[in-house]
């Protein structure tokens, strides 16, 4: 049985840029992605310093994290970004490249955008966090 994805914004919250306040996953198995890092497949840092470059990579790394698992961005349920910066323009910007890259449908579902001080590698400037209802 294929899970079964509502998506939900009440009229009484504040419109979105594009993701919903409420997801709500019936039956199925779901799929938790580690944080996807803009590291390429040796482990090294992409774009050291370019947050486009990064955001690009971490982008095609939970493509290739959701092929795993046979789910494609539609699947995802929950999403959470992590940006160095406390700049709101920055946090923006990645939030538009993201929607607009290989995995944008991911984010028309519940979704948090986060600026932070440090990711876990040096010099990594963007990260992301996906929750999957695995299809049938």
């Amino acid at each position: 049985m294929s899970a079964r994805i509502t998506r939900v914004s009440p009229e009484q919250l504040h419109e979105t840029p594009g993701y919903h306040h409420i997801t709500v996953v019936e039956a199925g198995r779901t799929a938790y992605l580690a944080g996807q890092c803009p590291l390429d497949r040796s482990g090294s840092l992409v774009g050291p310093g370019d947050l486009d470059l990064q955001t690009d990579q971490v982008a095609a790394n939970a493509r290739i994290a959701l092929e795993a698992v046979a789910a494609r961005p539609e699947h995802v349920v929950r999403s959470v970004i992590y940006v160095c910066s406390d700049d709101r323009d920055v946090l923006g910007t990645v939030w538009h490249r993201l929607t607009h890259s290989v995995i944008g449908p991911a984010f028309t579902t519940a979704s948090t955008l986060l600026g932070v001080a440090q990711l876990g590698f040096a010099g990594q400037l963007v990260e992301v966090d996906l929750t999957v209802a695995l299809p049938g």
